[in-house]
């Protein structure tokens, strides 16, 4: 039985989305936990190599999120962000918790901060282009031209948690542990995420 919400609308933008070299790895890498809590501990314990271990492993995961949620322009300064508070505040991380988890509720919350910010500048909407006066370009490409607009224009909070879960494939628990809601929000939201974008891409004109 399909999902509800997007279902094929859902299933082309997921393999339309790109999954940068982290997110990939976050599911099929092979290092073990205790490696990574090496890594952790040797990083609150200010060891210079240890935080170049961090970084080669999640930068690249960190930088595909800033991308989805703030635009390609801001991405590499907001990495570099992240990294600068992860490395400030890492002796809060408790190593009971899963660092991924931590460390997606320091990006995101970076990225939301700088959302609101860029919100409260004066900016100018550029006009939609139809489908149909984009010549000479995929049907790949301009699904995710479309895609990338019906995204800017979820909510910022239902932007992030829809990222998360079909992105980068967290759990609901770690969800709401990132966002600071309830469980039970989660799925709720996700819901409302799903149909908002469906009918931002319905409203564009693409179906699937």
């Amino acid at each position: 039985m399909p999902r509800s919400g997007i279902d094929m609308q859902e299933k082309a933008f997921l393999e339309a989305v790109p999954r940068d070299a982290g997110s990939t790895a976050s599911r099929d890498h092979t290092d073990t936990t205790s490696e990574i809590t090496a890594i952790v501990l040797g990083c609150q314990q200010n060891d210079r190599e240890s935080r170049w271990q961090l970084y080669e492993r999640f930068g690249q995961k960190v930088y595909g999120h800033m991308v989805r949620m703030a635009g390609p322009d801001d991405a590499a300064d907001l990495t570099q962000q992240v990294f600068l508070q992860v490395f400030q505040s890492i002796r809060q991380f408790a190593a009971q918790a899963r660092f991924d988890t931590w460390l997606y509720r320091v990006a995101t919350n970076e990225a939301l901060q700088h959302l609101r910010r860029r919100k409260r500048r004066p900016t100018t909407s550029l006009p939609d282009e139809p489908l149909d006066e984009r010549p000479n370009r995929s049907d790949n490409f301009e699904l995710r031209e479309l895609l990338d607009r019906a995204l800017a224009r979820l909510d910022d909070q239902l932007r992030s948690l829809f990222l998360l879960r079909e992105v980068e494939a967290l759990s609901y628990h770690q969800i709401s542990e990132v966002l600071g809601i309830p469980e039970g929000t989660v799925g709720s939201r996700l819901n409302r995420a799903r149909n908002e974008l469906r009918q931002h891409l319905t409203a564009s004109g693409w179906a699937a």
